[in-house]
């Protein structure tokens, strides 16, 4: 861990989702930190694309930030469950749909500075539809997005949530030209800014 140490943690609070504990560490020159970290057992997001290249996105009212936000189909992992099957998991639970092939996409650190979440994010193609389940409070909106309005979307600031951008630029960026397909290299194409409308 680098130059730091830790020297104390202590449990403060359990909740269904999440622990918070009171670690100390020590660093170079007696150097203290004192924080209050989330404990996270970490979650999965989805980036499913159907046979048109289009981009499946939910809609839900995010209570921290009193919003309701676009964003990829997402969840925690159950105690024990691998990213893999959560990821599978909660694209059947939010939307009913599933997928014939899945790529892992990348890794990331929501918010490190409070919290140790690990959010893992995938590629899902092949899809079929379904009937979705989702827990009695989730009111979910889906819908599919061309890719150059996901884009927009993103380019306008309309989506916002970060793992979502992150999943969303990865694979614009990085993954498509990598995937050597014409259907691809296509769907990453860009429109002119202010194209999607505003939803």
């Amino acid at each position: 861990m680098s130059q730091w140490q830790i020297v104390s943690s202590k449990h403060v609070m359990r909740t269904p989702i999440f622990d918070v504990m009171e670690d100390r560490a020590v660093g170079p020159g007696g150097l203290m930190l004192h924080r209050r970290i989330v404990r996270h057992p970490g979650a999965v997001a989805v980036l499913a694309r159907n046979g048109r290249g289009e981009v499946l996105l939910v809609r839900q009212f995010r209570l921290a930030v009193r919003q309701r936000l676009w964003e990829l189909p997402a969840g925690k992992l159950e105690p024990g469950e691998r990213p893999l099957r959560a990821a599978k998991r909660e694209l059947a639970e939010e939307t009913g749909c599933r997928a014939g092939s899945w790529r892992k996409l990348l890794e990331l650190y929501p918010s490190p500075g409070f919290c140790d979440e690990r959010l893992v994010a995938y590629l899902a193609e092949g899809i079929t539809d379904g009937e979705p389940a989702p827990e009695p409070y989730e009111l979910i909106e889906k819908r599919w997005f061309s890719w150059e309005e996901s884009m927009a979307m993103v380019d306008r600031h309309v989506i916002r949530d970060g793992k979502t951008l992150a999943a969303l630029l990865y694979f614009d960026r990085l993954v498509a030209d990598r995937l050597g397909r014409k259907e691809a290299r296509n769907t990453t194409a860009r429109k002119p800014h202010g194209t999607a409308s505003r939803r």
